[in-house]
């Protein structure tokens, strides 16, 4: 009988391997987590100072139970821990009201939203142009027939303090991480899983696959085709702010034209901070993580201020603080992957974050780790399973990312 050196083994340790690992630590499970890198870091998805929490998810209602647990997760570690990684400051997305619009792959975003809200009892207000100006007078942009989904509940989190935290918890409990190592190879010989390593070779009960943007690669069919890298840029820019205004804002989700594209998204400004974070995404061009363009170009901070900012929020310069590349990995329909391997019934992949998976990953730890330990969830994860893609005919080739000047 072949010898196991680990229960559960994790790999990949951003926004879902670090949740994994801490929820298996806290059920008493054995476990070690495996990062290329040394987490909190930013060569994936889970940086840049601040990521989007709301409950009533305009994606779909199958997300709800997990981002209120996520909620209830994070206010628990801040008790525990004295650290802050939820803000509450609420979440506010701005759309056309008269012409088409779309977020996510999902039109008519702000009604989604109001429908899960009033379905799910969870707070909030849906508001016409004249009283979004009025609330909220810095958003100078905002037209008579805009209408928005305000929700109170709704803030920010910190990636890099829930990742950090969620680790050291679990390692508090007895889990155990190896940072800088990258994992090679997986593959399952009977009941066995082997993890091929610079290092050598582990063996394990079991394993999560939480890799961002290297699980295509490293699992093979049917993920290398169905998880798709897109290059993504965040930008922070200087404020002319004298009476705070910026600071009273909610998180702003801006859909201003019919496109996925067609919007931007924002935060208040941190504490002290004179600068405001915002991004766009992009979902036409995909890349390959060893290869992505980390520089980010002098054309794309001033194509995102004039595209997205200027004239629809006062008080931002468009002097350029900082930027930041990230990775989001997409499925075709731009929701999350939540299954067991086909090929191996003993690993678990948790993929792909999709631009909105932060916000979720908590409860997305902690249902994977009742799954694996109890053998079902609170939460139903039947919507993110890989059989919604049998019917998927193949993509077609991947376009090469563009090279700056």
């Amino acid at each position: 009988m072949t010898r196991c050196d680990e229960k559960v083994v994790v790999i990949g340790l951003g926004a879902m391997g670090s949740a994994v690992l801490y929820q298996l630590a806290r059920l008493g499970t054995k476990a070690l987590g495996i990062d290329r890198f040394a987490p909190p870091h930013a060569m994936g998805s889970s940086h840049g100072e601040t990521r989007i929490t709301r409950q009533a998810v305009g994606e779909g209602a199958q997300y709800m139970p997990l981002v209120t647990q996520s909620h209830a997760i994070w206010r628990d570690l801040q008790k525990q821990t004295g650290e802050r990684l939820f803000v509450e400051c609420g979440t506010l997305i701005i759309a056309p009201g008269s012409a088409p619009s779309s977020h996510h792959g999902k039109p008519n975003f702000v009604d989604r939203s109001a429908c899960v809200a009033k379905r799910c009892g969870i707070p909030h207000e849906v508001l016409r142009g004249d009283e979004i100006r009025r609330r909220f007078p810095v958003l100078i942009g905002v037209q008579d027939d805009d209408i928005a989904y305000f929700e109170p509940g709704g803030g920010f989190v910190i990636p890099e303090s829930c990742v950090s935290v969620q680790l050291a918890r679990a390692e508090d409990m007895g889990a155990t991480t190896r940072t800088g190592e990258a994992v090679r190879a997986i593959r399952q010989v009977g009941d066995i899983v082997e993890i091929e390593t610079k290092s050598g070779t582990l063996r394990a009960e079991r394993a999560v696959v939480a890799a961002g943007p290297w699980n295509g690669p490293l699992l093979g069919a049917p993920f290398d085709r169905l998880l798709i890298v897109k290059r993504q840029v965040l930008h922070w820019f200087e404020t002319d702010d004298p009476t705070d205004q910026l600071a009273r804002l909610p998180v702003l989700i801006w859909m201003h034209g019919a496109t996925d594209v067609d919007h931007f998204y924002g935060f208040p400004p941190l504490d002290g901070a004179r600068s405001m974070k915002v991004a766009t995404e992009q979902y036409e061009t995909a890349a390959d993580p060893d290869a992505l363009d980390r520089v980010v170009h002098a054309d794309e901070p001033s194509a995102m201020y004039t595209q997205h900012l200027q004239g629809r929020v006062d008080c931002v310069v468009g002097t350029p603080v900082k930027s930041a590349v990230c990775a989001y990995t997409v499925t075709p329909d731009q929701g999350f992957i939540i299954d067991t391997h086909p090929q191996m019934n003993r690993v678990t992949v948790i993929s792909a974050c999709s631009g909105h998976g932060f916000k979720h990953s908590a409860g997305i730890g902690r249902a994977v780790a009742q799954w694996l330990v109890q053998g079902r969830s609170d939460v139903d994860l039947a919507p993110f399973s890989l059989s919604r893609f049998a019917s998927l005919r193949p993509p077609l080739p991947l376009k090469a990312e563009p090279r700056g000047d």
